[in-house]
C-alpha cells in the first residue's frame, strides 16, 4: 500500500512519520511540503533514518500515486483535496477540521468561510472509534477529531450517552503550545510562553460546535457545552476538567464510565487524577472519575497527549480500522517518560 503525507513537515505529520515508519507493509511514496519542497526528510529532520529517510518533500501531492492519503493541512485547502480523493475512489484521513461538522453554518461562524461541499459532509465520518467504529470500517472519508474534542467527548460519552446529566456542562482544558502548530508566532516565542499560562477564546472557540455536533448525534436531543481553553507552558500534553450535576451516586457514575469502556484498548481508568507525563507519545486516554458529594457535581478528568491520540496516533488507529489491520497494530506502545 502507497501513503501520502499531505502537509508532512508540521508536527502532526512528522508524527504520522514517526509512527508509520513502523509499519513493514506499507510504503510512504509521497510527502509534501512548500516551505521544505525539493529537500530530502533527512535534510530538513535529521532525526529521521532508515527507509524514509531519503524522501523528497513535493509541493503538491499527486491522487494518482498513492492508495492511501493522511491529510495535515489547513481546513480551506483541505476541502478540496479530500473532494478529489474521494472522487478518486481512494480513503483519506483528513486532520483538519474541513469535514467534522455537518452543519455548513459553523464553518463561516468559527472558520470564516464558507463550504463548498455540503453533500460530503454528510458521506465524512468522525473518527472518534470508541464511539464510530462500525461507521469507520467502510468509510472513504474519516475526518479526525480535535485534540480538545478527543479529550472532552470521551469524558462526557457514557453520562451523556445514558441520559445522566442535569444542567449545564463545564469543560476546563489545559493544552501544550504543540497545539498551535509549528508556525512561528509571538504568544508561542520561547521568552513569552515559558513560564505562562493564559485562557484564549473562551467564548467562541472553534472546537465548540464539533462537541456539540457529537454530543447531538449520541443523544438525540441539543447540548451546549461552557467551554475554556487554556496554553500551558509545556510541549505536547492536555487536560479537561469536566463537571456536570447527576442525581448518579459517586459509586454509579465510576460504574456507568468502567462499564462503557470495559473493552476500549486505549481508554485506562486511574484512580487519582492523571498527569500529562502518563499519556506522552500514546495513543491512550487516562480517565478519573469522581463525584463531588458536597455539591452534587461529577468530575471527570481526562489525559491524552493532543499530538497522539488527539491528532496522529488517533488517525493510524482510524486507518488501520479503514485497512482491516488489528485496531491496536503499532499503538500499544510505552510512553514517553519522562
Amino acid at each position: 500500500m502507497k501513503i501520502a503525507i499531505a502537509g508532512a513537515s508540521g508536527y502532526t505529520g512528522i508524527e504520522l512519520l514517526r509512527i508509520l515508519s513502523s509499519y513493514e507493509d506499507i510504503e510512504i511514496n509521497q510527502i509534501s511540503s512548500r516551505r521544505y519542497s525539493g529537500k530530502r526528510l533527512k535534510d530538513v529532520f535529521p532525526f529521521f533514518s532508515g527507509r524514509f529517510s531519503d524522501l523528497v518533500f513535493q509541493e503538491d501531492i499527486d491522487i494518482q500515486s498513492s492508495d492511501f492519503f493522511f491529510l495535515c493541512l489547513p481546513h480551506e485547502p483541505s476541502v478540496e483535496l479530500v473532494k478529489r480523493v474521494y472522487e478518486s475512489g481512494k480513503k483519506v484521513v483528513d486532520l483538519s477540521a474541513a469535514y467534522r461538522i455537518k452543519d455548513t453554518k459553523a464553518y463561516t461562524e468559527f472558520y470564516g468561510f464558507e463550504h463548498k461541499y455540503p453533500e460530503l459532509l454528510f458521506k465524512a465520518v468522525y473518527g472518534l472509534p470508541e464511539l464510530f467504529r462500525d461507521d469507520i470500517k467502510n468509510a472513504s472519508v474519516v475526518a479526525n477529531p480535535g485534540c480538545y474534542p478527543t479529550a472532552s467527548i470521551l469524558g462526557l460519552y457514557p453520562a451523556v450517552k445514558e441520559g445522566v446529566i442535569k444542567g449545564e456542562i463545564v469543560i476546563n482544558a489545559l493544552s501544550g503550545i504543540s497545539g498551535a502548530g509549528r508556525e512561528p508566532k509571538q504568544q508561542f516565542h520561547y521568552p513569552e510562553a515559558f513560564g505562562d499560562s493564559y485562557p484564549y477564546k473562551p467564548l467562541m472557540h472553534r472546537h465548540i460546535p464539533e462537541m456539540e455536533n457529537v454530543l447531538k448525534n449520541v443523544s438525540g436531543s441539543d447540548i451546549k457545552v461552557r467551554f475554556t481553553p487554556h496554553i500551558i507552558p509545556v510541549s505536547r500534553g492536555m487536560i479537561a476538567t469536566i463537571t456536570f450535576r447527576t442525581d448518579l451516586s459517586k459509586d454509579q457514575i465510576v460504574e456507568l464510565y468502567r462499564l462503557e469502556y470495559r473493552y476500549e484498548p486505549f481508554i485506562r481508568f486511574l484512580t487519582e487524577p492523571p498527569h500529562t507525563k502518563y499519556v506522552s507519545g500514546s495513543n491512550f486516554c487516562d480517565i478519573f472519575v469522581d463525584k463531588d458529594e458536597r455539591t452534587g457535581l461529577a468530575v471527570v478528568i481526562t489525559a491524552i497527549d493532543n499530538l497522539g491520540k488527539g491528532a496522529s496516533s488517533q488517525a493510524i488507529q482510524n486507518f488501520n480500522i479503514m485497512t482491516g489491520r488489528e485496531e491496536t497494530y503499532n499503538l500499544l506502545t510505552g510512553i514517553v517518560y519522562p
